[in-house]
């Protein structure tokens, strides 16, 4: 499974990217906005950091001028993946910048129809938003299962990317419901590592350790 960062805050891809697994980035225009820098520029540094895909939403709600922009950011590197909001403009540039050979992650999904529809687009990637799912009473780990049952039924190609990861049980539940990336900010991403039975444990290594010779 691969794991990206959902952030625009270059400090925190800095400091994942170090422990050697940070798979890739996604971003978008409210994330670049905190950050009070130029949008390109934050996306050029961001790939500078990170070899694997990097995310970057077109502002635009219309399918030629999502295709300009679309132009321009993958201009800034190789690894640039296109995203668009699931709405019918955004999977109509999907289909063009499909034929053109460039990536696509469609973002905004919260139904198995709408996945449906970016895989008939051929969208590269697909991100259900599993955690705002979860807030309206629904259930968001089953949209994955959904999604992934219907992938396989008709061999889609199109990756299941799970989003608005809220901690290690939404993490846990994408990937075995099929789940083939999952993004999330940096607090949920550091709760990954953590448990209190490996705090304790570490508490009586060190307790022994000070005991041995070296």
């Amino acid at each position: 499974m691969e794991l990206y960062l959902d952030t625009a805050n270059v400090d925190e891809i800095k400091e994942i990217a170090s422990y050697g697994l940070l798979d890739g980035v996604t971003t978008n225009p409210s994330l670049i906005a905190k950050s009070g820098r130029n949008f390109k520029d934050v996306i050029k540094e961001i790939c500078s950091i990170v070899s694997g895909p990097v995310s970057a939403e077109v502002l635009a709600t219309k399918h030629e001028d999502m295709l300009k922009e679309a132009d321009e950011l993958v201009a800034i590197a190789k690894n640039v993946v296109i995203k668009v909001p699931l709405i019918p403009e955004g999977l109509k540039a999907v289909v063009k910048l499909t034929e053109k050979g460039i990536s696509t992650n469609v973002t905004l999904c919260f139904s198995a129809p709408q996945a449906l529809l970016a895989a008939k687009a051929g969208a590269t990637y697909i991100s259900p938003f599993i955690g705002r799912v979860d807030d309206t009473s629904w259930d968001g780990m089953e949209l994955i299962s959904e999604i992934r049952e219907i992938y396989d039924n008709y061999g889609f190609e199109t990756k299941i990317l799970a989003a608005s990861i809220r901690g290690p049980m939404h993490l846990k539940e994408s990937a075995l419901r099929g789940a083939d990336c999952a993004t999330m900010p940096i607090s949920a991403y550091q709760q990954l590592f953590r448990h209190p039975l490996t705090d304790i444990g570490l508490e009586k290594f060190l307790e022994d350790a000070k005991k041995l010779k070296w």
